[in-house]
């Protein structure tokens, strides 16, 4: 069994697995290409349907088993999320807003003041 950089062991079903998702792809990308005859809705569909493919067949591999894990986690913490309000929302916006329009202006303004201190200063 390989070991993989993260620290984990692939198994041989899972390295067969891998090279099956790759292949998929390969294939996908190499077709794309291959039929530029088709109509380009057709080589697309084509792609997307064979890199799904290629997903289910990695989400087969204990990898695929820890990426799903992680995502399930992943989804339950965003559920305990607390989102702003419509409110809240808006005012933070115009803040933000009322604080670039002001940053603008400042920036604008110096740059108009070097200008003139620089052309008074070469004389010109």
């Amino acid at each position: 069994m390989a070991k993989e950089p993260t620290g984990m062991v692939l198994s041989s079903m899972d390295r067969v697995r891998w090279s099956a998702a790759f292949v998929l792809l390969a294939v996908g990308v190499a077709g794309f290409y291959f039929f530029v005859d088709q109509a380009l809705l057709y080589r697309v569909l084509g792609v997307v349907a064979l890199a799904g493919i290629a997903a289910w067949v990695a989400l087969g591999s204990e990898q695929g088993e820890h990426f799903l894990g992680f995502m399930r986690e992943a989804r339950v913490e965003v559920r305990k999320m607390v989102w702003p309000t419509r409110p809240e929302t808006l005012q933070t916006s115009l803040v933000v807003f009322v604080a670039v329009i002001i940053m603008a202006l400042f920036l604008w303004l110096l740059d108009r003041l070097l200008s003139w201190a620089i052309t008074l200063f070469l004389g010109g």
